[in-house]
């Protein structure tokens, strides 16, 4: 099976900006892939070179093994779905989906039987003589999808599609997403800020920063098994202890992660299960986040100084001890070696 799309040594630079500076990675035929990162990190411009609506500075651009750079937008099998859906308000819904289908100069019977079955793919069969205002936004970004995949592309890209939703409903549109990307079996190529989404979605997920990647991996590797400190910090909330510290923990100086929920606190000078990690610290801040509070310790001054936070479910508040966490409080903190992970860099 061939790759969907190939990027080798793949720059894009303006001016003296390295928006991407050689940057390389696959995405295999009908998987949903990711790419996560901060403002800025080169994961928009390396969909948009997908799209064919930029191109490389130098390197290689291949969808589905064949060369794609210098190819126009239109000539690729490739269709975006952006964030704001570039609705046209002065069609209906039918019109909107049929839009490129009309472009091509598809008889209008044709590309509205095409529009009504992209509708229904998307749960809005009875929308098509709607105008995108009276609309919700969720259906909007469906309209959005339907007008996408009604020119059955092999890849749709999509660009951060569910940034301008509420929390409630961007949470059921990705459940909804998942569902027609099994349905359908086509390439996803998704790019989001939100790690949340790209853990809940993606087969894999490529983690930009700078320009560059750091890591690429699945949703779980990425979380439990972390490259980098960037990887560590961005994918999720890790302590990343190093140096003086590391050393007295460990007896190694190289950085490591620790998932906060995977450290307990303890009544101070409790000792710890054999194997495990040990220290302690004071308490500084306790923070109620519903079903969890967010613990802040101070451990060690100077240059050992770090704090360490850990997550405790609310359920295991509820003891005499864990509820009377407070500022100032000595505490004992463990974890166990096979939740530390020695970060490359």
């Amino acid at each position: 099976m061939l790759d969907a799309v190939t990027f080798k040594e793949i720059s894009r630079h303006y001016g003296n900006i390295k928006a991407l500076d050689r940057v390389s990675f696959t995405v295999r035929e009908g998987e949903f892939f990711s790419m996560l990162g901060p403002s800025g990190s080169g994961k928009t411009t390396s969909l948009r070179l997908m799209a064919g609506f930029e191109q490389p500075s130098s390197g290689s651009l291949a969808l589905f093994g064949q060369e794609a750079s210098g190819t126009p937008p239109y000539a690729r099998d490739v269709n975006t779905v952006f964030q704001d859906y570039a609705l046209f308000p002065h069609m209906n819904v039918l019109d909107n989906v049929a839009y490129g289908l009309m472009v091509r100069k598809m008889a209008k019977a044709d590309r509205h039987a095409l529009a009504r079955d992209a509708l229904a793919m998307v749960a809005l069969p009875d929308h098509g003589e709607r105008t995108p205002a009276q609309l919700s936004g969720g259906q909007r970004q469906r309209v959005a999808l339907a007008r996408a995949l009604v020119n059955r592309p092999r890849i749709l890209l999509l660009d951060e599609p569910l940034g301008a939703l509420d929390l409630k409903l961007r949470e059921q549109m990705q459940v909804e997403l998942k569902l027609l990307h099994r349905k359908l079996g086509i390439t996803f190529v998704y790019v989001t800020h939100d790690q949340s989404e790209a853990l809940s979605m993606s087969d894999r997920v490529a983690v930009f920063n700078h320009g560059q990647i750091e890591q690429v991996a699945t949703p779980r590797e990425l979380y439990h098994r972390p490259r980098t400190r960037f990887v560590a910090n961005f994918v999720g909330s890790s302590n990343v202890i190093a140096g003086n510290l590391a050393r007295a923990l460990t007896g190694d100086e190289r950085a490591f992660a620790v998932r906060q929920e995977n450290i307990t606190l303890l009544p101070a000078g409790t000792a710890g299960t054999t194997g495990d990690i040990q220290t302690e610290g004071t308490v500084i801040a306790v923070q109620f986040l519903g079903a969890t509070q967010r613990v802040e310790v101070q451990v060690g001054d100077g240059a050992n100084g770090h704090i360490i936070t850990a997550l405790q479910n609310e359920s295991e508040t509820q003891s005499a001890q864990s509820a009377r966490l407070a500022a100032g409080q000595p505490v004992a903190l463990q974890w166990s070696e096979q939740h530390m992970v020695v970060l490359d860099a």
